[in-house]
């Protein structure tokens, strides 16, 4: 490599040589007022300079945008000769000189300049006024989600002094669970969906959404003995039931893991491309829902056997051992491009899916009996 560059070096250096000299004779003939010696030194200068300006500047233009999009380039040089060409030959390049030369340019200030001027002033303007609205958006976005926050925080806080007394004990009398259900409700229809899965993590991690057993008398939850409490699916009482609090919300790409969501309303709800990995969704009203691209990892639609297991039933009454009457409602919901379904999950959601929510399962419904027989 070495021996290769080196003649190209001795090259360069004397044709700059060359162009010195040819810029001093140059130089000389200027100052003694030579002719010959000018021209000549100027002449000599310039062939040997061109070549090296010529080839810096090809290189420029390979390294530049217009060099690496050399196709994109001529052709827009090649529609600018077209439109030149077709310019003279529809005459329109004359039409345009002879319309420019009518212009009175002493007076045309107001007119032709002006109002050129003028509009450019308003397309600066309406893109000034653009920016100045996209940053004021912004900073109001801000304010919104630090004003939601602050909502969060003191609703967090007012249910945490609601729900425990002095001796740190989960209680649950009437009067603080309706407090407790109102406010929460009343939040869910303000803040958004990153804000409304805060709350439910709150409120499942503090075991506020399980039907826990309670003492009949003091209302107290009964712990287990192991560090947690008991859980009661038939008669316990859950300290905020959502209902149909969050019916046709939008819950999309929001963060939902391993919360306690069973027997809750969620018709027509935007789950999609949520993490939804061991959330528990028994007895949980997922029709019409859209659940596209939702992670359901390790998610718990069922109790009991998945041969006995079926859909929650008004008319009926649940058997959590069996798991009848006590599943997921899963009709006209959408389960496109779910992520890590389970053959269990897979086979109870064609049984008793439906038609159309049998042809969005990944991997299909083949030789999967449509037990919900519409």
């Amino acid at each position: 490599m070495k021996s290769a560059l080196n003649p190209t070096a001795k090259l360069k250096k004397i044709v700059l040589w060359f162009a010195t000299l040819g810029t001093a004779a140059t130089l000389a003939g200027l100052f003694w007022r030579q002719d010959l010696w000018l021209v000549a030194g100027s002449w000599v200068a310039v062939v040997v300079v061109t070549p090296i300006i010529f080839d810096a500047l090809r290189q420029a233009f390979i390294h530049s945008p217009l060099g690496r999009h050399a196709h994109v380039t001529v052709a827009v040089v090649l529609a600018l000769i077209q439109m030149l060409v077709w310019g003279r030959l529809t005459k329109l390049d004359d039409s345009f000189w002879t319309w420019f030369s009518t212009l009175d340019w002493e007076k045309g200030v107001p007119g032709a300049i002006g109002a050129t001027g003028q509009l450019i002033i308003a397309v600066i303007a309406v893109w000034v006024a653009g920016k100045q609205n996209e940053i004021t958006e912004k900073l109001t976005g801000q304010q919104n989600l630090i004003t939601q926050q602050q909502t969060i925080d003191a609703y967090f806080q007012g249910v945490s002094e609601l729900i425990l007394d002095p001796q740190g004990q989960l209680e649950d009398w009437p009067l603080e669970r309706a407090i407790a259900q109102a406010r929460t409700a009343a939040l869910f229809g303000s803040v958004d969906a990153d804000g409304c899965a805060k709350i439910l993590r709150f409120l499942s991690s503090a075991n506020l959404l399980t039907p826990l057993k309670r003492d009949g008398l003091l209302g107290r939850a009964i712990l287990d003995g192991v560090g947690g409490y008991v859980v009661d699916l038939e008669d316990g009482v859950r300290v905020v039931s959502l209902g149909t609090m969050l019916v046709g919300k939008n819950l999309s790409h929001t963060d939902l893991r391993f919360c306690d969501l069973s027997a809750s309303n969620f018709l027509s709800v935007n789950f999609s491309y949520c993490n939804l990995t061991g959330a528990d969704l028994r007895g949980a009203i997922l029709a019409k829902a859209n659940l596209t691209g939702a992670d359901l990892n390790r998610v718990a639609l069922f109790y009991g056997a998945l041969e006995t297991a079926s859909p929650r039933d008004r008319q009926q009454q649940a058997n959590y051992q069996t798991g009848a009457f006590c599943g997921a409602v899963v009709e006209e919901a959408d389960f496109s491009k779910v992520e890590d379904l389970s053959p269990e999950n897979q086979y109870y959601i064609c049984a008793w899916g439906g038609a159309s929510t049998r042809r969005t399962v990944p991997g299909g419904c083949k030789n999967i009996p449509n037990l919900l027989g519409r």
